[in-house]
Parts: C-alpha cells; sequence; structure tokens
C-alpha cells in the first residue's frame, strides 16, 4: 500500500512538470490540451509518458517540440531515472519515438526528420506568438483597471510587478508573461520597460492602439486553432477505457472521468 500511494504521488509530481509543456503553436499546456494519455512510474524511478494529438497528421514539427518538452521535464525531476516518451496514433510516430528516447541531440534529429528546418528559427516563431498572446492580456488588464496609454508603454518591470490584478486570465498570463521577458533578455531589472515588443523595440504612446490590433490577430488566431484542435481530438477520441479496477486517480486527473448527472465526479 505504502509502494503504490508512493508511486502514485511521484505520478503527480510528474503531471505537474507536463504542465510545463506546452503546444508550440497555442501556447497551451499539453495537460489542458488532453493530449497526455497515460503517466507509469516504476519503483525504480523509470517514467513512460505516452500522449497523443488532435489528427493523425498533426505538424511533425510540433509533435517533435513536445515530445521533446516531456522528456526535458520529466528528465528534471532528481529522482527520474529514465524517461520514455511514446508518441501514438501519429503518422510520424515512429520518428518521433526513435528520435525523442534514441539520445541523440534534438537539433540534429529535428533537422534529419523535418526537412532540414533549423530548431532555432522554429522555436523562435512559436515564442514570438506565445509572447504577444501573453502580453496582450496583461496590456488589456491594464487598461480596464484604467491605465492610459503613455502610462502603460512608460511602465517597468518592477512597476509592472506591483500591480494588483484581479482578473483570471491576467493573473494567469502575468507570471507566464514575466517568465518570457526573462529568459528572452528583454526586461530584467526593475527599471526596464515592461512592455518592449518581441524584437526589444520601444511602443510609442501613439502606436499602443495599432500594437494591440496586432496582438489581437495573433490571440484569434491561436483561439481559433485550439477550438479546432480541441474539436477534432474530441471527435477522434470518443471512448476512454477505463482499467478492470476502475478509474485511478491519473484518470481523473487526465479528464477520463466523466462527471454524475448529480455534477459530483464519478468515482
Amino acid at each position: 500500500m505504502l509502494v503504490a500511494t508512493l508511486q502514485k504521488e511521484l505520478e503527480l509530481e510528474v503531471w505537474e512538470r507536463l504542465d510545463g509543456v506546452t503546444d508550440p503553436e497555442l501556447d497551451e499546456p499539453i495537460t489542458d490540451m488532453g493530449f497526455v494519455e497515460e503517466v507509469q512510474v516504476t519503483e525504480a524511478g523509470q517514467v513512460r509518458v505516452a500522449f497523443r494529438l488532435p489528427t493523425y497528421w498533426c505538424s511533425p514539427n510540433f509533435a517533435f517540440l513536445m515530445a521533446f518538452g516531456i522528456r526535458r521535464e520529466v528528465m528534471a525531476l532528481p529522482w527520474v531515472t529514465a524517461a520514455e516518451v511514446q508518441l501514438n496514433d501519429h503518422c510520424f510516430g515512429d520518428k518521433v519515438n526513435e528520435g525523442v528516447n534514441s539520445g541523440r541531440e534534438f537539433q540534429s534529429i529535428f533537422a534529419e526528420y523535418c526537412d532540414g528546418a533549423r530548431l532555432d528559427e522554429v522555436v523562435d516563431t512559436f515564442l514570438a506568438k506565445a509572447y504577444d498572446r501573453r502580453q496582450e492580456t496583461v496590456l488589456l488588464g491594464l487598461q480596464a483597471m484604467g491605465h492610459r496609454a503613455e502610462e502603460i508603454v512608460a511602465m517597468t518591470l518592477g512597476q509592472l510587478r506591483r500591480v494588483d490584478f484581479t482578473g483570471e486570465e491576467e493573473l494567469r498570463q502575468l507570471p507566464r508573461y514575466l517568465e518570457l521577458l526573462a529568459a528572452q533578455g528583454l526586461a530584467t531589472e526593475p527599471a526596464d520597460l515592461a512592455f518592449p515588443t518581441w524584437d526589444g523595440d520601444e511602443i510609442e504612446t501613439q502606436a499602443l492602439s495599432d500594437h494591440l490590433a496586432k496582438l489581437r490577430s495573433t490571440r484569434i488566431n491561436m483561439e481559433f486553432n485550439g477550438a479546432l484542435c480541441r474539436g477534432l481530438a474530441k471527435t477522434r477520441y470518443k471512448e476512454v477505457e477505463i482499467g478492470p479496477e476502475g478509474p485511478q486517480l491519473i484518470d481523473f486527473i487526465a479528464g477520463r472521468v466523466p462527471p454524475r448527472e448529480d455534477g459530483a465526479t464519478a468515482g
């Protein structure tokens, strides 16, 4: 019983790490998107993660980035001795699985299987979209709080950190925005401007409206793709098998167990 309890706790740790892996096109966690099928942890600290995508033909670029993201996050756990990532039901599944589990360098595998595409260029494209979407949420939140355009474009990183947001989406996106700001070196010191463009340029007061229109276009495109992905996944995977012993904790986490008619969770 103690061993089983420990394994469940370790599985929960893995699921928490997987929250950090996003669909590169949508900037949404693969756990929220329902892409993760199963997490298994052995007593020896070996982890196996199975995942699937909405369609059989989803871009190999996306599949590779998510698969290697899964492996990176799992291996970051200090108790993990080995990690296996399994992409199921995908036209490129065998190549993705061989690549991610081979121990070879990600860059060389990516170039080999993705028509010579440069990993840094692909990642930069998706990060730019993620940055725009996160920044827009924070900017709109500031506008809703009554901040004027001249205040917003002149706001420093230190000032932004002191803003008391209350909106759910702002609270979700702010730390993600700050994380990306720092990771890209766009704003690291309290006196740095909080809202540079992805290219590092300062936004002029009179240009804020046009800048927001650009961000809105990016968001709408990402939201449309996200809705499409969720719809395709729901249509493709209509049934989920629960093991002979009934639903386990991971089944509830993964959303495999539907709610009862009285609104409570089944089980």
